[in-house]
């Protein structure tokens, strides 16, 4: 199927692995022109070239930290015309509720969310020029399951459906379309790092641990595993294209069934 990508520039904010590197690397395959984004030059340079050989697509980087509104900033004005934005960045800590002080609550609506509010608004007015754009808020399961172990990543989460609705309705009748996208457990690079060094100091196999943890902290799971980063990707590389114009204002599951709902 052709996405009909073929030219449109695209910016993945934090994207040198896992999920963002996975919608990088596919949304290049599909022909759009990718901006890869990470804190370090060198991280940059490296997914730069492996997404380029992969693909022989038209790949750029941009080393900034896109949480920082300077960053945010010099992005976009080196890179005029983005008409895709993936607001990808993201961290996550597990840590019970009476550990986390009021630096980390602000810290993680800073990165988690700001970022991309910040990021969409300075694309949009281009978007609004050419009547046509796609931004996308990369969220979670943990928005709708609020986990107990990390709540303010949770309230993140949450509010990245909030915002990207909002904006969503904020541009009705255009071109332009807004949505959230929310994967639920994915083996991306910090959570297989995570589940390994659990692993690991259990003296067990990843494969046990990943079947514990679908047994006894996310048992709703449909596929009982680890979802890709590509698995994601793919669908996020949909909502990008010109295909899915009718696809606005939605919370889009990859979760493998882990929000026990039909709706």
């Amino acid at each position: 199927m052709d996405m009909q990508l073929k030219g449109k520039l695209a910016l993945v904010s934090g994207s040198t692995a896992g999920i963002g590197y996975a919608i990088a690397s596919t949304l290049a395959k599909e022909g759009a022109h990718v901006i890869v984004n990470g804190r370090s030059q060198a991280s940059v340079d490296e997914a730069v070239d492996r997404i380029r050989a992969e693909t022989q697509g038209t790949v750029l980087g941009f080393a900034g930290d896109l949480s920082q509104a300077a960053a945010a900033e010099d992005v976009v004005k080196r890179h005029p015309g983005i008409s895709i934005l993936v607001n990808n960045l993201g961290i996550f800590e597990p840590k019970e509720f009476l550990d986390i002080p009021d630096e980390d609550w602000l810290r993680f609506f800073d990165v988690n969310v700001l970022s991309g509010v910040r990021l969409a608004r300075l694309v949009l007015p281009e978007m609004k020029r050419a009547n046509w754009g796609r931004i996308i808020f990369i969220s979670s399961e943990s928005a709708i399951q609020i986990p107990t172990e990390m709540i303010h990543y949770g309230m993140t989460k949450t509010a990245q459906i909030a915002v990207a609705r909002g904006l969503a309705e904020s541009v009705a009748g255009t071109g332009i379309t807004v949505n959230s996208v929310l994967p639920g457990p994915t083996k991306s690079r910090g959570v297989g790092d995570f589940v390994q060094d659990m692993a690991q100091q259990a003296n067990k196999t990843f494969e046990q641990v990943e079947a514990e943890f679908f047994d006894h902290v996310r048992p709703t799971s449909l596929i009982k595993r680890f979802g890709t980063p590509q698995e994601v990707a793919s669908l996020v590389t949909y909502v990008a294209s010109p295909l899915a114009s009718a696809t606005t204002g939605a919370a889009l599951r990859v979760d493998g069934g882990v929000v026990k709902s039909a709706f």
